[in-house]
C-alpha cells in the first residue's frame, strides 16, 4: 500500500548528494505523459530560504535527540509495558497538559514576518481537513501566485521562486494536517510513544498549550506510526481521533481534556490496515465517528459537551453489508432539502466490502446504502464524497474507478454513470461549474489529473503535469523529470493549488479544455507527502512526513505566506 518509489537525486543549489538508502533509479516504465508548458520562471531549480531568525536553534533541538533515543526496541518495550500499566491501574495519570513554553519550543524557527493581508481580501478558517465546506474549496481571495523571487545575501543573489517561509515547526509522526480557527492552529502528531495535540499562533507558531498521552499503535505496512486524521475544531471543542482509536475533546482555549474514548476497545472495532483513519465530523453538536465494529454499528454519534453516545446505527443482517471503517472522513449534505451524512465505509474484511451510507444525523438511521469498494483485498476505501446537490460521487483507485449516484426517495441510490477514468486514492475530488477534478491511479507510475463532466461522465481530459529539475547526482549536473504523482488538490482563488508527494507545490490553471502550470516551487525533497495542504488567512500550511534525503533535515510543519502583495 502506497508504495514509495526511490530517485536517487540531489539539488543543484545544495550541490549535495542523495542518501544512498533512499537511492535508487529513476522509474521505469512511465505512463505517457502530456507535458504541460510553464513559464520560464517555472523551470528554475528550488533553493534555500537562506535568511532564518531562530526562536531556539535546532542544532541543539533536545526533542530530536528524544525521538532518536526512543527508537531503542528495549527502551519502547519497557516504557509501553509501563505506560499501559499505569493507564489501568491509574486512568488520566498519564496524560499531560503543558501550558505556554515548553520544551516544544525548541522546534520552533522563525523566518520572515508574513504581508499585511490586502485590502479586500476573502478569508476564513480551516476547521477541519477538507475546510469549512468539507469539499477541499476555500473562498479565500488575493493569493499570490507569481512566486519569481530574487534573494540577496551577503555575499550573492540566489534565484529561486516559492512563496515566503513565515515559520517552520520539526514534528514527530503522523500525516494529520493542521486545523485552524479563531486565531488558534491545533495539530496532532505523534512524538516518541505519546500522541501530541498542540495549540500554536497561526502567524508566528508561538505554542500556546499542549496535551499528551501514550500510545502502542504500530503500523502493520511499516508506514509511520502517527495520527492519520486531522482534529475537528468546532466552537471552543476540538476533537481528535489518534492512530489507536483514542478519541479525545478538548477546551481550545486551554487544552483542558474534556472528555476521552477508545473507540476500538468501547465498541470491539478493529484498527484496519493504517491504524485509525477516518477522521470525526462535529455537527450541530454531534461527533459522528465510522467505527466500522464488526459485531457492532457502521457510525455512531456522540455529545460533542459531555462525550456520551447519543445513537450508533443499526447493524445490518446482511453479512456482505457489515462494514467496517474506511479512511474517508465523513461528509455532510443536504438532500431533497433533509441534513444527511455521507459515510465511504469499508476496511479490512475478506472477500472485501464497503461503500457508501447515507445517514439521518438526528437518529442515526441509515437511510440508503450502495456497496462499492476494489476486489483487491488490500485495499482501501480514503477518498471522501464529493455531494452536488442530489447526487454524490464516490471513487477508489485499485482499477475500480468511480461512480456517480442520484440520491432519491428510495433506499437505494439510482446510477448516473460509471467511469475508469477517475479512480482516486485518497485526494477527494473536486467540483468546479459542472465538471469533476481529482487524481486518477493509486501508485506514482500510474497516476494522473482527470476531468469529468458531471452531467455526462464524459472524460474531457486525463493528463500527467510533468516538468524537470535540474540536479546534482554524484557530483554530475543532469535533468530529471518530475511529475504530480499522487498530489493533493486544493480550489482556491479561482486555481487549484496542488501538493505533490515529493514536496513540489504548483498553482494550476484547471478548465474543461485543458491544465496548465501557471506557477511551480520545491518546497522539500522528502516522500510520502500525502497530508492535505491548509489555506487560512492568507498563510499556507505544509506537512513534510519523511526526513529530507537530500539535506537530512527532520519531519516538519510549515508555514508560508500566500497572501498577494498590494
Amino acid at each position: 500500500m502506497w508504495p514509495t518509489d526511490r530517485v536517487r537525486v540531489a539539488h543543484l543549489f545544495r550541490g549535495g548528494e542523495a542518501d544512498e538508502k533512499e537511492a535508487g533509479k529513476p522509474m521505469k516504465n512511465q505512463p505517457k505523459r502530456i507535458a504541460i508548458a510553464a513559464n520560464a520562471a517555472d523551470r528554475v531549480p528550488p533553493a534555500a530560504h537562506p535568511t532564518e531568525k531562530s526562536v531556539k536553534s535546532e542544532k541543539h533541538n533536545p526533542l530530536e535527540g528524544r525521538i532518536l533515543k526512543h527508537r531503542n526496541p528495549l527502551y519502547i518495550l519497557l516504557n509501553t509495558l509501563l505506560y499501559t500499566l499505569l493507564a489501568i491501574l491509574l486512568p488520566g495519570l498519564t496524560d499531560a497538559h503543558d501550558s505556554g513554553t515548553s520544551f516544544a519550543e525548541d522546534r520552533l524557527t522563525f523566518h520572515h514576518a508574513a504581508k499585511d493581508l490586502p485590502q479586500d481580501a476573502v478569508v476564513s478558517d480551516w476547521p477541519s481537513m477538507l475546510g469549512p465546506s468539507h469539499n477541499a474549496r476555500s473562498i479565500e481571495t488575493k493569493l499570490s501566485k507569481n512566486w519569481s523571487v530574487k534573494e540577496h545575501t551577503n555575499d550573492h543573489t540566489i534565484d529561486y521562486n516559492g512563496p515566503k517561509l513565515v515559520w517552520s515547526l520539526v514534528r514527530g509522526e503522523g500525516y494529520a494536517s493542521p486545523s485552524l480557527a479563531d486565531g488558534r492552529l491545533i495539530y496532532f502528531h505523534r512524538i516518541a510513544d505519546e500522541e501530541v495535540v498542540e495549540c500554536r499562533n497561526p502567524e508566528t507558531g508561538k505554542l500556546l498549550w499542549q496535551h499528551r498521552y501514550p500510545t502502542t499503535y504500530k503500523d502493520r505496512y511499516g508506514f509511520n506510526n502517527g495520527p492519520r486524521c486531522a482534529p475537528f475544531i468546532s466552537g471552543n471543542r476540538v476533537v481528535t481521533y489518534g492512530a489507536d482509536g483514542s478519541l479525545r475533546c478538548l477546551e481550545v482555549a486551554t487544552g483542558e481534556l474534556l472528555w476521552k474514548h477508545n473507540i476500538l476497545t468501547e465498541f470491539s472495532a478493529t484498527q484496519e490496515y493504517f491504524g485509525v483513519g477516518p477522521g470525526p465530523l462535529v455537527q450541530d453538536g454531534r461527533v459522528i465517528i465510522n467505527v466500522g465494529a464488526p459485531q457492532g454499528p457502521e457510525v455512531v454519534a456522540l455529545d460533542l459537551k459531555t462525550g456520551k453516545t447519543l445513537w450508533e446505527s443499526k447493524k445490518s443482517e446482511k453479512p456482505e453489508e457489515s462494514w467496517g471503517a474506511s479512511y474517508a472522513t465523513p461528509i455532510p449534505g443536504i438532500i431533497n432539502g433533509r441534513d444527511r451524512i455521507f459515510v465511504f465505509a469499508g476496511g479490512d474484511s475478506r472477500p472485501p466490502t464497503g461503500g457508501l451510507l447515507m445517514l439521518d444525523p438526528a437518529t442515526g438511521k441509515i437511510d440508503a446504502r450502495f456497496p462499492f469498494r476494489s476486489k483487491r483485498y488490500e485495499s482501501v476505501n480514503a477518498s471522501s464524497p464529493t455531494v452536488v446537490g442530489n447526487q454524490v460521487f464516490i471513487s477508489t483507485s485499485y482499477k475500480t474507478g468511480g461512480i456517480l449516484l442520484n440520491i432519491n426517495g428510495s433506499s437505494t441510490p439510482s446510477v448516473a454513470w460509471r467511469t475508469k477514468d477517475l479512480g482516486t486514492h485518497f485526494a477527494t475530488t473536486i467540483h468546479k461549474d459542472g465538471y469533476l477534478y481529482g487524481v486518477d491511479g493509486g501508485s506514482r507510475n500510474n497516476t494522473a489529473i482527470s476531468c469529468i463532466e458531471l452531467a455526462t461522465g464524459k472524460l474531457m481530459w486525463r493528463t500527467v503535469p510533468e516538468w524537470k529539475e535540474t540536479v546534482t547526482q554524484k557530483g554530475k549536473s543532469h535533468e530529471v523529470t518530475y511529475t504530480a504523482a499522487r498530489c493533493s488538490l486544493l480550489y482556491a482563488d479561482g486555481a487549484f493549488l496542488c501538493l505533490t508527494e515529493e514536496g513540489h507545490l504548483l498553482w494550476l490553471k484547471m478548465a474543461p479544455k485543458g491544465c496548465q502550470i501557471l506557477s511551480r516551487t520545491w518546497l522539500f525533497a522528502a516522500k510520502e507527502t500525502y497530508s492535505m495542504p491548509v489555506i487560512s488567512r492568507g498563510l499556507l500550511y505544509v506537512v513534510q512526513n519523511r526526513k529530507s534525503w537530500l539535506d537530512g533535515s527532520p519531519t516538519r510543519l510549515f508555514c508560508y505566506d500566500l497572501r498577494a502583495a498590494e
